[in-house]
């Protein structure tokens, strides 16, 4: 019998009460459950509204050590009962630091560790550098019951080596919860495309299954001020890059699609990238210049 793995996305709104967020979140992965999805990913920071679209200090008292983080419990908990593998992405405290992370359950209810957001934005609207330090952890590729998974977080989706990297360790998916919308400098500007063909890219270049969890709705900002608008659109694309399930911007449900892995990692030695990869070239010139 052929390895199969089922994923799950979640498309959402979130406001400001972490437990209606929870119980949100916890319906939408029965959904997914019930529709067989055995991954199941729900987007950046469920906890709360996006709080990064400005700077304020009142936001840090809503971090928690992984182990002990409230929507970590309750994953924890529905894992467990529902025998699936869960990303969460939290904000997490350690002693005097805090991380955008991401901690995988596993099926039973496991958590295998915390992966810390390596690539960190600040700009307009999407202010991380004031709330989290730069991941500690490297990238991380869970081995969960039904694969390989490699998670990263956001920001993390534009960069090519993070893919690669998570790929040549052996990921047999690539998942990225994502918080990610309006542009609050520049109304023209719409980085809905650009966004999933980035990922669809690191999908064929690693012949390998991508999946992404946005949010949707307008939130608030500070003082009332119009905050984020947040564009969903989240997808999940197989390893040509093709859109094999989606959805548009305001829609809220599941998406599910299920991937072959025995058929992946043969397809994967056939297209030759890995084999034919220069390693020996792939620096740039000049005194301390590498890619």
């Amino acid at each position: 019998m052929p390895r199969t793995l089922s994923l799950g996305v979640i498309q959402t709104q979130y406001g400001l009460d972490m437990e209606d967020n929870i119980a949100r979140t916890a319906d939408f992965v029965r959904q997914a459950a019930d529709k067989g999805a055995q991954v199941i990913l729900p987007s950046e920071l469920f906890q709360g509204p996006y709080f990064c679209v400005t700077q304020e200090e009142r936001w840090f008292a809503t971090a928690h050590p992984w182990a002990e983080h409230p929507c970590v419990l309750a994953m924890a908990e529905l894992a467990e009962e529902l025998e699936v593998a869960i990303p969460v992405s939290i904000y997490e405290r350690e002693g005097p630091h805090y991380y955008n992370s991401l901690v995988m359950i596993d099926a039973g209810g496991k958590p295998l560790g915390v992966y810390r957001k390596s690539h960190i934005p600040d700009g307009p609207g999407y202010q991380e550098k004031y709330y989290f330090r730069p991941g500690d952890t490297g990238f991380k590729v869970w081995d969960t019951r039904f694969g390989r998974v490699g998670t990263g977080i956001c920001w993390d989706q534009w960069y090519p080596e993070a893919a690669r990297a998570m790929a040549l360790m052996g990921a047999e998916v690539l998942l990225y919860p994502t918080a990610i919308g309006s542009e609050p400098h520049d109304a023209t500007l719409d980085t809905r495309d650009p966004w999933r063909r980035v990922m669809q890219g690191h999908a064929i270049a690693n012949v390998i299954p991508v999946a992404a969890a946005n949010r949707i709705g307008q939130e608030p900002g500070a003082n009332g001020a119009e905050g984020q608008s947040f564009y969903g659109s989240s997808f999940i694309a197989d390893h040509r890059g093709d859109l094999v399930q989606s959805m548009e911007r305001t829609e809220e449900g599941v998406l599910v699609a299920t991937f072959d892995l025995d058929f992946l990692q043969t397809h994967r030695a056939a297209w030759g990238f890995f084999r034919d990869r220069r390693t020996d070239l792939y620096a740039a010139t000049g005194p301390g210049k590498v890619f």
